[in-house]
């Protein structure tokens, strides 16, 4: 189980906070990428995508290694695990609660059908 207050959750759920950086984790689902190759689409500057990408290294969502003056980067499951693991928890709390309401709504039809027809007030 994932704590609540563990820091690497907090650094995954810090990262994924910010939309260029969860475009940037899109972008690598499709493979290594260099810094310009992330950049680009975002419309952003390689200091402003190197930024972003240190903060996705340090939750570990990204490894990044360095051939020259190319900044390769790649995506990081692990963490995405356990986020999706603490997520899960939250996701059958609220299943559960759908259910019920489920049933209380069907109930509710099933006693209104019952119920004897009137005539209305006028």
């Amino acid at each position: 189980m994932v704590l609540d207050s563990s820091p690497k959750l907090n650094r995954v759920f810090h990262a994924l906070a910010h939309p260029a950086r969860r475009a940037i984790l899109r972008s690598l689902c499709d493979g290594e990428r260099n810094l310009s190759e992330l950049a680009s689409p975002l419309k952003m500057s390689f200091p402003a995508a190197s930024k972003h990408v240190r903060v996705l290294e340090r939750a570990k969502l990204v490894r990044r290694r360095v051939v020259g003056r190319t900044h390769l980067c790649r995506i990081e499951g692990k963490p995405l695990v356990e986020a999706e693991q603490w997520l899960e928890a939250y996701r059958r709390h609220w299943e559960r609660n759908f259910l019920r309401l489920d049933a209380l709504l069907d109930q509710m039809k099933a006693e209104e059908r019952d119920q004897p027809r009137g005539h209305p007030n006028r």
